[in-house]
């Protein structure tokens, strides 16, 4: 053996056999008994943010995300884990009843038409119940369908010839004024199938990159949720614009704002980038579409002056916080206050009603449905959400955003049953 051999192997052997010694020691040694001391304990230094080292630790983030949300790991001592006494529902007191008839007359068309429209939502709620339906008209054939993900009902009918196409749909719905108290919590939680689909991303509403870095930014430390969506609902009044030549509700493509950093448009629009600023830190949040049926005892601008809701189409937005349930709002309403009532954003009145929206839902508006890339029956691609009338003829498809080319009209009235 050559002497450089020898010698590494002489450094190994000794290197196992101090180690073999070491571990020895440590499993055969007694721990040495603590002395007895009279001294009073000194109370416990509170943490310091710092390690042994004395160099500060890394704080943790305050925002959630998508993938991580508030109703997995709520923050500890805040809204969503420290709740008030259960106190079941109370139901409204005061309901009104509204009907809505949709009149379509189809004229200046041939061959086989398809119209689809919204139905207010299938289910009841705390604060809208669905009466009934009735129609008359010349349909070849017409009926209800609930798409399977049950987020959304349609009326859809088919005629084979549309040159005096006619039809008229009678909805007649009840409604009661919507109200979040803070000091009471829902009974049953959610389905962890409708939050979990309402942290996702869909075709026109994000819920990271850009969504995610402007959530992280308005919420800074902020670690309740119901005050994160609280600074979230802020930030879109205050950096919102509302344009009323928009038709309908809006396109509603919040991706479009974000990259372009300028935010705003028509109730779609502004209540979708509320939505996606929520979902981005992990709040399950969703726009509801629906139609305003009646006058506001709030501002004249925020409801109908007449019986005509043709173009009275408005969408809102809840969010979801464990304990609390599902929190409505309406930023784009006070944006629209301020367009359309000439209103400035320090005015008594608008800082009143900018109070009001963040909890509560006046109704004299109808909730259609909580849809986002609807399929319709019949058609293979997909919506991004459904507020107006669909029609598809053989001579071209209309979505409705223009009454005149679909030919059609809605009214809308109180009625006392």
């Amino acid at each position: 053996m050559k002497r450089r051999d020898f010698l590494a192997s002489a450094a190994a052997l000794s290197l196992l056999a101090s180690e073999a010694w070491a571990a020895k020691k440590t499993t055969t040694s007694k721990p040495t008994p603590a002395k007895a001391s009279t001294a009073k304990a000194k109370p416990t230094a509170k943490p310091s943010g710092r390690n042994v080292h004395g160099k500060p630790t890394a704080a943790a983030p305050v925002a959630h995300t998508a993938d991580d949300p508030v109703i997995e790991k709520p923050p500890q001592g805040t809204s969503a884990t420290r709740l008030p006494p259960v106190k079941a529902p109370e139901p409204p007191s005061e309901w009104r009843t509204y009907e809505i008839i949709t009149t379509v007359n189809l004229k200046n068309r041939s061959g086989q038409s398809r119209l689809w429209l919204p139905l207010p939502l299938n289910q009841d709620t705390l604060f809208q119940r669905t009466l009934g339906h009735s129609w008359e008209g010349n349909a070849n054939s017409a009926s209800m369908r609930r798409l399977p993900d049950g987020d959304l009902e349609v009326f859809h009918c088919e005629w084979s010839d549309s040159s005096n196409a006619k039809l008229q749909l009678k909805t007649v719905v009840t409604t009661a004024d919507r109200h979040f108290d803070v000091t009471k919590r829902t009974v049953a939680p959610e389905r962890g199938d409708i939050l979990r689909r309402n942290l996702h991303a869909s075709q026109l509403i994000p819920n990271d990159g850009l969504a995610h870095q402007l959530g992280e930014r308005i919420v800074g430390r902020i670690k309740d949720p119901v005050a994160q969506g609280k600074a979230i609902y802020d930030w879109v009044v205050d950096n919102s614009i509302y344009d009323p030549s928009l038709p309908g509700g809006g396109t509603g493509d919040v991706r479009r704002q974000l990259i372009r950093g300028e935010y705003g448009g028509r109730s779609a629009d502004i209540n979708g980038l509320f939505v996606a600023i929520c979902r981005s830190i992990g709040i399950p949040a969703r726009c509801v579409y629906g139609q305003r049926v009646g006058p506001s005892r709030l501002f004249r601008s925020l409801g109908l002056s007449s019986n005509d809701a043709t173009r009275s189409q408005h969408v809102r937005a809840e969010f979801y916080i464990p304990g609390y349930g599902w929190i409505p709002v309406d930023p784009s309403d006070v944006r629209r206050a301020i367009a359309m009532e000439g209103l400035s954003d320090r005015e008594s009145k608008l800082l009143s009603l900018r109070k009001v929206l963040f909890g509560v839902w006046e109704m004299n508006w109808v909730a259609f449905n909580v849809g986002v890339d609807v399929t319709l029956p019949g058609k293979n691609a997909p919506l991004p959400f459904l507020l107006l009338p669909q029609l598809e003829s053989s001579t071209g498809d209309d979505n409705g955003t223009d009454p005149a080319a679909v030919q059609y009209s809605i009214s809308a009235r109180r009625i006392e049953l």
